[in-house]
């Protein structure tokens, strides 16, 4: 038999049986995109997809919270030795000092030498080193003041005067030597001593430097005086001494001399002396062009020495009579 009336009615009506299958039909899509999902989530860090796991095994979506909740939990906690205040606690000086040393590296010469001068000027002064900031200086290169290096030092500066340094003096002698601080410098100084032992023309420049750093220019003096003479002169033959430096300046204080000073040219003249007469003065010539006070010093060496002869003679021929008078009990006749 056919349908009932109810049936009928139930089947055509809105949303009947049409409805039930639109259910049905989005029911198994949710149920897809469901384990599309949990299929995407499974290759996914947790830390993105925000998933928790239960104890039981089962999993659970968590809010954006509680996903940062777990990540901050996973993620190690800052050690108060690595923060940014630590940091620069520990480091900052490390950082300050590194960054000054490559400044003062990059700075110019000039300036770096202006600082080097400026810690040993004289307080009134500013334009000098005087005899305390020569003192100092002399103290830092580990130097004496009447050391042989000061003298070559005097000289790569080209002073004026003893006992003091002018600013230009200064920044000229050390570019002289190329050196910008103490340590170079004292090695540029062990470096000419070794240049003057070897280099005759070099020596030579240095000794007639010796004289003019000797005078007092400021006082107008144009002779070296006695007793800053024979100074200068040990001092500048530190390295190669002559064979007759003791006996010239032995003579030069002895009664025979009344010489006060020093000029020039009997100054210059000595190097050539020494270098031309040997050590007897056998070789000296009284008719050549040498300043009267040499000839006066090789009479005085012979005199000496004929002394020295007769004296020595008289002594033996008494030691001989002392003898025979020992012997015979009778002085023999000379």
């Amino acid at each position: 038999m056919g349908k009932c009336l109810s049936c009928y009615k139930a089947s055509n009506a809105p949303g009947g049986c049409m409805n039930e299958s639109s259910n049905s039909l989005k029911n198994k899509t949710d149920k897809q995109n469901s384990t599309i999902i949990l299929e995407q989530e499974q290759n996914m860090p947790l830390a993105t997809t925000g998933v928790n796991r239960n104890f039981n095994g089962s999993r659970k979506l968590s809010s954006r919270k509680n996903s940062e909740e777990i990540v901050a939990d996973n993620c190690p906690k800052s050690s108060p030795s690595v923060s940014k205040r630590h940091f620069h606690q520990f480091f900052g000086n490390k950082v300050a000092n590194a960054e000054e040393k490559q400044m003062k590296r990059t700075l110019p010469l000039e300036t770096k030498l202006d600082y080097l001068f400026d810690k040993y000027k004289d307080a009134e002064d500013e334009h000098f080193i005087l005899a305390d900031g020569v003192e100092r200086l002399c103290s830092d290169l580990n130097l004496r003041p009447d050391d042989f290096k000061v003298l070559i030092l005097a000289w790569k500066f080209n002073a004026d005067q003893m006992y003091q340094f002018s600013r230009q003096e200064f920044l000229n002698g050390c570019k002289v030597l190329d050196a910008e601080n103490i340590s170079q410098i004292n090695s540029r100084l062990s470096e000419c001593v070794a240049e003057l032992k070897n280099d005759p023309s070099q020596f030579k420049n240095l000794y007639k430097f010796t004289f003019k750093f000797g005078l007092d220019r400021a006082g107008g003096q144009r002779i070296l005086p006695i007793d800053m003479a024979i100074c200068l002169w040990k001092l500048v033959f530190t390295l190669n001494k002559p064979p007759i430096l003791d006996r010239w300046l032995t003579f030069l204080q002895s009664d025979k001399t009344h010489i006060r000073g020093v000029p020039r040219d009997t100054w210059n003249m000595f190097l050539n002396f020494t270098e031309t007469i040997g050590n007897d003065l056998s070789t000296y010539n009284d008719a050549e062009a040498w300043p009267s006070i040499f000839d006066d010093f090789v009479e005085y060496e012979n005199d000496r020495l004929n002394q020295n002869v007769v004296s020595s003679d008289a002594e033996r021929q008494n030691s001989i009579n002392e003898k025979c008078k020992t012997d015979s009990g009778v002085i023999p006749a000379i």
